[in-house]
């Protein structure tokens, strides 16, 4: 009887011990429970966001994929969440792109000495991939980095500076376009299509707002966002004024004699045709979320 006694002290501590252990479960259990139930109930619909940055471009008079004379660039977007991983957003964008054969270490570059600089608009629809789950509010989902994949079209319009004066380089058919001695030449198309990628980050500063930063790489389907391609030079092409003097599309077709003698002799190569152009933007910006709730059912 004595070790019963001795048993049954014992136990009560021990059958205390599980009911504080047991109570202490149903706490976490329910709170576990209800932010389960308040995250299945609060659903991350999309973003509306701005960005600004620097653009550059890549092509002809940049053929080494240099970074070294970026310009400004800005964006809008609408961004679509499909679920927590997946979106699809709709986006304007500007950049304004330019480049200079001086920038260039090859010497033959140096001499062309072409140059120009363009306003880019672009619009565009992409699907995005956040590598986590990303959900604004809830501390442990909130940063993801994401890729991005999309089509867009843009309009460009490359011009240059002779004299002091802009012109639009496009109309005046520097290489040839328009004139009756290239019936093939065609004047180019100022608006192109760009298959945009981004490679880009977010953080969540709170259940409304967002920070974030992209790199966005365009390929496109155009060689003459710089207005040079793969055509030969064509002096023939331009007329002089009805002075005698040379005319500002004769002159800026060729602007090696700037530099020294003249490069721009009839069926010599003017530019790369091999390769379409590219242009680039990195922005950091702030994006807002878009909530809406569903009632959980029990």
């Amino acid at each position: 009887m004595k070790f019963v006694a001795i048993l049954q002290r014992q136990q009560k501590p021990v059958d205390y011990m599980l009911k504080k252990l047991l109570i202490i479960f149903s706490f976490l259990s329910a709170g576990i429970s209800a932010k389960a139930q308040l995250m299945e109930s609060f659903l991350h619909s999309g973003e509306i966001g701005i960005g600004v940055g620097m653009g550059h471009y890549f092509g002809d008079l940049n053929p080494e994929i240099r970074f070294n004379r970026p310009k400004t660039s800005f964006g809008l977007f609408y961004r679509k969440q499909i679920n927590n991983y997946i979106s699809v957003r709709l986006s304007g964008e500007y950049a304004l792109l330019g480049y200079s054969d001086r920038y260039s270490n090859n010497d033959v570059q140096r001499a062309r000495n072409l140059s120009f600089n363009s306003n880019v608009w672009e619009v565009g629809i992409s699907g995005d991939f956040n590598f986590f789950r990303f959900q604004p509010g809830f501390e442990e989902f909130s940063f993801t980095p994401y890729i991005g994949l999309g089509i867009g079209a843009f309009s460009y319009d490359p011009y240059a500076y002779l004299g002091g004066q802009k012109y639009f380089l496009r109309l005046l058919g520097t290489e040839g376009q328009g004139s009756s001695l290239y019936l093939d030449r065609q004047y180019y198309n100022p608006v192109a299509i760009s298959i945009p990628f981004t490679l880009g980050a977010k953080y969540a500063l709170n259940a409304r707002t967002n920070v974030f930063a992209e790199l966005i790489y365009r390929f496109t389907n155009t060689d003459f966002l710089d207005d040079v391609s793969g055509q030969t030079y064509a002096p023939d092409a331009f007329a002089p004024l009805p002075d005698g003097s040379p005319s500002p599309a004769f002159l800026l077709q060729d602007r090696s004699y700037e530099t020294g003698a003249s490069i721009g002799m009839k069926g010599r190569q003017r530019g790369n045709s091999l390769k379409a152009d590219a242009f680039a933007t990195i922005k950091v910006g702030i994006s807002f979320n878009l909530h809406n709730y569903r009632c959980p059912t029990y």
